[in-house]
């Protein structure tokens, strides 16, 4: 399961990060990395949730 971000709708508001830091972070120009694209499946459920949440609609999860 990958992490997808459409850098377009993005405007950093960092609920993801807030969410799974071990994931999402803000650079120093605040714009968003995906630290880790690849996320184990069983944290499904979660990353369902961090996408629901971002308020862009910015990000999906792509299957393998």
């Amino acid at each position: 399961m990958h992490i997808k971000c459409d850098f377009d709708l993005c405007e950093s508001n960092a609920v993801c990060v807030g969410m799974a830091p071990d994931v999402f972070e803000l650079d120093d120009n605040d714009y968003l990395v995906i630290l880790q694209d690849d996320v184990a499946e069983e944290r499904r459920e979660e990353m369902r949730q961090v996408v629901a949440s971002c308020p862009r609609s910015a990000l999906s999860i792509v299957d393998d």
